[in-house]
């Protein structure tokens, strides 16, 4: 993981954005219906790929994920933070259209999808999928929240006695059967909706899972659920590759120039600020009690 300074914070992103602004690398900013509803910058074309469908950058994800891709399909998202930052990449690239592809976040993640160029979907960069992908410089940190019903009273100290949920094949899952280690049964959930609607409807008690994420979800209309505190992870998101990428070094480059010239600042406000509603900052942060 590169310094902390590298990479863009939440804390950052959403509280200083007032003095952000993305400089365009000696281009000016313009707008392409290519790329959806995302403002581009940057010189077209000053890098050089080898894409996996000529023409487009081809991008895994999975969806639903709101603020990162706004759009229940491939075929209908238009925006969002991580879909704007493939659309920067694209035409920094010369590439003149993102091919979104939905697949399941277990198979992102373990190397089971093919024909891509490469996968943005809040991937966490660690050791074991290191081991069957390649990954960018982190380009923004990571917490694990805790979701609850409103009203009800569960913190850092009795969290490990209630029915907890998670996403399955994520770091929030090893984070809870490894660190938090609880008294009851952890529920793994094959997508993010399903999890919430669980929580809401008294399946499962607690959500533990990307603070990034799950912000959004109290600010929705008629929510029932309140973020109540993070866990710290000292870890990043990453850009995921095909384990040998060909395309890794000239993807990083672009990646960096994205951090460097504040694109990504810019695009964390405008699209995950809104989802937000709150400073990240400010959510308080929980310690593991490890029961001694």
């Amino acid at each position: 993981m590169r310094a902390a300074a590298a990479i863009v914070s939440l804390a950052v992103s959403v509280a200083l954005i007032v003095a952000t602004s993305a400089c365009d690398q000696g281009g000016s900013e313009s707008q392409n219906t290519e790329y959806g509803d995302c403002t581009v910058s940057g010189r077209y074309g000053e890098f050089h790929l080898s894409p996996d469908t000529a023409g487009a950058l081809t991008v895994k994800t999975t969806l639903p994920a709101p603020g990162w891709w706004n759009g229940e399909t491939p075929e209908s998202v238009r925006s969002g933070y991580e879909y704007c930052m493939a659309a920067n990449i694209a035409y920094r690239s010369g590439l003149d259209r993102v091919k979104v592809e939905n697949a399941p976040f277990p198979d992102v993640v373990s190397g089971r999808t093919k024909d891509f160029d490469l996968a943005l979907a809040q991937i966490t960069i660690t050791p074991e999928r290191s081991r069957v992908a390649d990954f960018s410089p982190p380009y923004l940190s990571s917490t694990l929240g805790v979701l609850i019903r409103d009203g009800e009273r569960i913190d850092e100290n009795n969290i490990r006695d209630v029915r907890i949920g998670v996403a399955e094949g994520t770091t929030g899952e090893e984070f809870v059967e490894n660190r938090l280690k609880p008294t009851k049964p952890v529920t793994a959930f094959a997508n993010d909706p399903e999890m919430i609607t669980a929580l809401e409807e008294r399946r499962i008690d607690a959500v533990v899972h990307d603070t990034t994420i799950l912000l959004a979800y109290p600010q929705q209309e008629e929510s029932r659920v309140s973020l109540v505190g993070q866990y710290r992870t000292d870890q990043g998101y990453g850009a995921l590759y095909p384990k040998g990428s060909s395309n890794r070094e000239e993807l990083d480059r672009i990646i960096r120039q994205l951090i460097d010239d504040g694109t990504l600042a810019k695009l964390s406000a405008v699209y995950l600020g809104a989802a937000f509603g709150q400073d990240p900052a400010k959510i308080p942060y929980l310690e593991v009690d490890d029961g001694s």
